[in-house]
């Protein structure tokens, strides 16, 4: 399964990414990594350059809702990228907490999923990716 993993466009944290990127790694995925800071437009032209078969957002900052919100309205925007699976995962809001208004709106917008920072729940979520991918 091919990831593409990027920070939203308002987040400069790296460590997250790396953190990320070999948990993916290690569940035997393929990731191409954008990096932080990485605006609407730019991945939807990652995702058309690298067909990925997942996109994982990630926020540490607090700006999730927010840039992920643009993010996910960009890529539905375009047919082409409507399908793809849109996975978002971290911190939200500043307020620290999961604001459930927030997270109703992200999943409204076209997100497939709105995890926080549980990685069983991101493992579990590729996992189901990969049996629907499999033909029977």
């Amino acid at each position: 399964m091919k990831i593409l993993l990027s920070g939203t466009a308002s987040d400069s944290h790296t460590w997250n990414l790396v953190y990320l990127r070999l948990f993916l790694e290690e569940l035997g995925c393929e990731v191409v990594g954008l990096g932080p800071c990485v605006d609407a437009e730019l991945l939807a032209d990652a995702c058309r350059q690298h067909a990925p078969d997942v996109v994982v957002l990630s926020s540490v900052n607090g700006h999730g809702y927010r840039d992920g919100l643009a993010a996910v309205r960009r890529l539905r925007a375009e047919p082409a990228l409507a399908a793809l699976p849109v996975v978002l995962g971290g911190k939200l809001g500043v307020a620290g907490h999961r604001q459930d208004d927030d997270v109703a709106q992200l999943l409204g917008a076209g997100c497939d999923a709105v995890l926080g920072d549980d990685l069983a729940a991101l493992r579990g979520f590729l996992a189901a990716r990969a049996r629907t991918e499999v033909p029977a």
